[in-house]
């Protein structure tokens, strides 16, 4: 379809088509957003193109905002050109005004030459910064260009990969045959000054050194761009692939970041599988890269000293990154595409995606990276100036909220410290003074977080049983005088963990001692060998380690528990106490050779469901729970959790105050966009996040827009009260009765008989959901269900909901062709469950969604509770409004309502009818939280007959008119 240019408000915006009315006002809305540096709130309803309206809208702001850019710089060095470069860095004589008397001063107490001269001075460097700049530009541009309609460029890369890749391969094979030897000979005296040196050239030293090399080539300006933020890299996926599809397409230069999960393609380091681990391993590979670490061999006579080099990461390598960083600048390409290119080019897109931020005009990035300090800093992501859309935003202070907020178990508390501790036995003479200091400062701390739980380091904290049970909530204060560590300066503590890298020291591997020369573990595999069974690479064999018994003797034991890293003291204290503790293969291996001692067999993992990965390191998680502590006293509290044993217990850091990270956001970038299908109420976005983090009012834009859908196309209906006339409310004390379970199930009988193929129908939890369908299930309910639709139920697992999904579209598939008294299918769904939000039931798949009941959040959690009071204590309340604690749980239950009923509506021909069953969505504050499009046509029926004669009528003439 070709590309149309529309107007909307003096600009053109191209759009791949002729867009609707709608679209038009969001683009130029949100270009005048842009233009002014204003805070925008968006909602556009699903269905309505509001990725492309986002992605034509802002790309035209940044298309104008570029030219004008380039228009000024060039009237600034035309101006500049003349004047500036006679007499530069010389001082101006100052002019006979200025010579009355020596050092008049002006009302800035400087002299008027004293200004002029730091006038023109400053002019002179923008000059300079303008024209650097424009080099930088162009050189850019240049590359790109040659890049693209050059191909032997291509060619001659894939040549040098060729015959880098050759040239490793001879290197590895040189170092096997050396070996495989018996080792060098003998040299008589003198002999050894003919052997050659260590060689390697200086092309394999600047490989060597990486991003070393060339820094000023990537010290690039930073452009002007936009950052573009979604929750799940299959939403951002999909706005990459929209980009593709828009006349932005073949000439936007963005970038796709994602995690090293997502990216790495060294596939020695992605079969670790978890996500820290392929962090710490990649961190000590690029590690290696510029250190030079050589293992000493034991001295023996006639012997030289070899050099073993540290292993490195073959996709790191700074010329292969720069070619990849230009590859990923030339087109548009998501996360698939971008790993693609990396493992063709044997280049790490991880690292090269990040080389191109300076230069890319739109990145595309999830949540986790834009919302933490540190994810960004790490990154290389600079806000300053830039523009940030966040989509799907209707969980951002959520988001917040549950990216700071840390929670560390028992059982790691444990872990950590017999870990850190065994590390200091072993090399605490080998450490220095103040390591020694902090170390023992950090197992202070953990050994109080312990007792404050009620337990002891010295113990298994599976065995031990707690004497105190229940929640208690601590201000960081008062948490940190119980637990007798307020002497203690956790950002000092804090700094050393990041400096020292502790954690990773602690839990990386050791290399064995050389004492143990009858064993080569080296060269085991992921899974330990036969105990008897010889070493291939060196033909030794355990049992020369083996005890009079037949086990492994205690100092080989010990030995061999130290060279794979700490095991644990009270074995996999990670496990939960329920289940059997799953082994690594080593503690495996190590249990068997005990006499006496049983290890029973891994059992297989469940098919389809993902694997348990033990955490990398507990010191790690628990450095950010210490990082978490020094936020500021009010803005956070401690959650102690005591649940019968020690290992179930927990501490938990909860934010309350998700502004204060948001605050550099809004205060850097030069503009943010807050953007969802249902963003009401928007009250939460300006008191909670915008006004706490400092945002003027007036600098705060909204913009809602309707559906496309014509207004006849939707039925939302409230209904008070069911077919015996009982009244619908469905609190905590009511909606367990059974004749409320009844009079639901009649209701929901009823709409089966005259809506056609798919009804959702959401339950406000998964505990209500099931005693509502072993009811149904008794009474018979649910078998008059069955007789015209087939019922399904949403699963709790992830990994089943695609093939529910697929069987309920099949369903409805073939009632509809077939015919017959089964007219389509019902689905029991949970209000924030899988099915809630991402998942479309377009067209046939949901002509009916039922909510029973309004989703409020248990007032009797600890956390709610602590964040109402905090509401209510900072949060200001005019006269005649509500409590801010009491709308902050309003608001969660019409936020979760609107992300469900807003699954049946996908496009301009669709229709459905939406059913509201409780009476209190008839108040008038609780309609108004409904999205426009929704509010502005929902019929309240105080009787059932009405509602029903409605549906009926509906749905009657719809089907019929499609």
């Amino acid at each position: 379809m070709a590309d149309k240019t529309e107007e909307a408000g003096g600009v053109h915006f191209p759009f791949p088509f002729t867009p609707y009315a709608i679209q038009k006002d969001f683009m130029a809305a949100l270009y005048r957003v842009l233009e002014a540096g204003k805070i925008g709130i968006f909602e556009s309803p699903t269905g309505t193109g509001k990725s492309l309206s986002l992605i034509c809208g802002a790309l035209s702001w940044l298309r104008d905002f570029e030219q004008k850019k380039q228009e000024e710089e060039k009237r600034l060095l035309e101006a500049g050109a003349d004047p500036l470069n006679d007499g530069k860095d010389q001082a101006p004589c100052p002019p006979p005004s200025c010579q009355q008397s020596p050092g008049s001063p002006r009302a800035t107490g400087e002299p008027d030459w004293v200004t002029q001269f730091v006038q023109k001075k400053e002019e002179r460097d923008l000059v300079d910064r303008l024209k650097e700049g424009q080099v930088r530009r162009k050189k850019r541009e240049e590359r790109l260009r040659q890049i693209r309609h050059n191909a032997s460029l291509k060619f001659a890369a894939k040549r040098m990969r060729q015959e880098d890749e050759e040239t490793e391969r001879l290197l590895r094979l040189s170092r096997e045959m050396l070996a495989a030897g018996t080792g060098p000979e003998q040299l008589a005296w003198g002999e050894d000054e003919l052997v050659l040196a260590e060689y390697e050239s200086d092309e394999e030293k600047v490989s060597a050194s990486g991003v070393d090399v060339d820094e000023e080539d990537l010290e690039e300006e930073h452009v002007t761009k936009i950052y573009y933020c979604s929750r799940t890299h299959s939403q951002l996926a999909q706005f990459v692939r929209e980009v593709q599809k828009s006349p932005f397409g073949k000439d936007t230069r963005l970038v796709s970041l994602g995690s090293r999960q997502n990216l790495c393609v060294n596939e020695d380091v992605r079969k670790l599988g978890s996500v820290q681990l392929i962090n710490d391993r990649c961190v000590e590979l690029q590690r290696s890269k510029h250190e030079k670490k050589s293992v000493v061999e034991e001295e023996k006579p006639g012997r030289r000293r070899r050099l073993e080099p540290r292993a490195t990461c073959p996709f790191y390598s700074h010329e292969q990154l720069q070619l990849l960083r230009d590859e990923v600048l030339l087109e548009v390409k998501d996360i698939e595409q971008l790993a693609a290119l990396g493992k063709e080019a044997r280049a790490c897109p991880y690292y090269g995606s990040r080389l191109a931020i300076p230069a890319a005009q739109l990145v595309v990035l999830p949540y986790q990276i834009l919302l933490h300090a540190a994810a960004r800093q790490a990154a290389g992501i600079r806000l300053q100036g830039q523009v940030v859309v966040i989509d799907e935003a209707h969980n951002l202070i959520d988001t917040i909220t549950g990216i700071h907020s840390v929670e560390v178990s028992g059982s790691q508390l444990c872990q950590a410290h017999s870990q850190l501790l065994q590390y200091t036995e072993r090399y605490g003479k080998r450490l220095k003074a103040k390591n020694l200091m902090y170390i023992k400062q950090i197992l202070y701390v953990l050994e109080k977080f312990v007792t404050v739980l009620g337990g002891n380091v010295k113990q298994s904290p599976n065995t031990q049983s707690l004497s105190q049970a229940g929640t208690e909530l601590k201000t960081v204060s008062d948490f940190l005088f119980q637990s007798q560590i307020d002497n203690i300066n956790l950002f000092k503590v804090k700094r050393y963990c990041e400096k020292s890298m502790v954690s990773r020291k602690v839990r990386v591997p050791l290399r064995g001692p050389p004492s143990l020369s009858s064993v080569c573990l080296f060269s085991w595999p992921a899974e330990p060998p036969n105990a008897l069974s010889p070493c291939s690479p060196c033909g030794s064999s355990l049992g020369a380690g083996r005890g009079p018994s037949g086990s492994l003797s205690q100092p080989l034991l010990s030995s061999l528990s130290q060279l794979f890293g700490f095991t644990e003291r009270y074995g996999a204290v990670l496990a939960p106490s329920r289940e059997q503790p799953k082994l690594s293969g080593f503690q495996h291996f190590l249990q068997s050779l005990q006499p006496g001692v049983t290890v029973a067999p891994a059992a297989p993992a469940e098919e389809g469901e993902d694997k348990a990965l033990r955490p990398a390191s507990p010191l790690m998680h628990i450095e950010g729970f210490l990082a978490a502590l020094t936020t500021a006293n009010q803005d956070g509290r401690v959650i102690l959790s005591r649940q019968g044993s020690l290992s179930q217990s927990s501490l938990k850091f909860l934010l309350l105050n998700p502004a204060v990270h948001f605050a550099q956001v809004v205060k850097e970038c030069r503009a943010v966009v807050l953007a969802g299908g249902t963003m009401q109420p928007v009250s939460d976005f300006r008191e909670q996040l915008l006004a706490c983090a400092g945002v003027e009012a007036e600098r705060v834009v909204e913009f809602s827009c309707g559906h496309v859908i014509p207004a006849d196309n939707i039925l939302p209906l409230v209904i008070c009260s069911g077919p015996s006339n009982q009244q619908l409310e469905f609190t905590y004390q009511k909606r367990e009765l059974p004749q409320m379970m009844d009079e639901t199930g009649r209701i929901l009988c009823n709409l089966c008989n005259v809506v056609p193929g798919g009804v959702v129908c959401f339950f406000p939890s998964y505990a209500y959901q099931r005693q509502v369908h072993a009811h149904w299930d008794k009474s018979g309910l649910l078998a008059r269900l069955a007789v015209r639709k087939k019922i399904f139920q949403e699963p709790q697992r992830v990994n089943q909901v695609e093939q529910v999904l697929l069987e309920y579209s099949r369903c409805i598939q073939h009632c509809g062709q077939a015919g017959g008294m089964v007219t389509g299918a019902l689905m029991f769904s949970v209000v924030g469950g899988k099915m809630s939000e991402g998942i479309n039931f377009s067209d046939n798949l949901g002509r009916c969604v039922v909510m029973v009941g309004m989703p409020f959040p248990s007032i009797r959690s600890a956390e709610l509770q602590e964040k109402m009071a905090y509401l209510d204590q900072t949060l200001p309340r005019a006269p005649g409004q509500v409590p801010p604690g009491k709308a902050l749980v309003e608001n969660l239950c019409m936020k979760a309502v609107n992300q469900s009923i807003g699954r049946a509506i996908r496009h301009q021909k669709d229709f459905a009818s939406i059913v509201l069953l409780d009476q209190r969505y008839a108040r008038p504050p609780i309609l108004a939280k409904l999205p426009a499009w929704i509010r502005d046509r929902v019929q309240v029926k105080a009787t059932f007959g009405p509602a029903f004669a409605a549906l009926r009528k509906f749905h009657r003439e719809k089907s019929g008119s499609s």
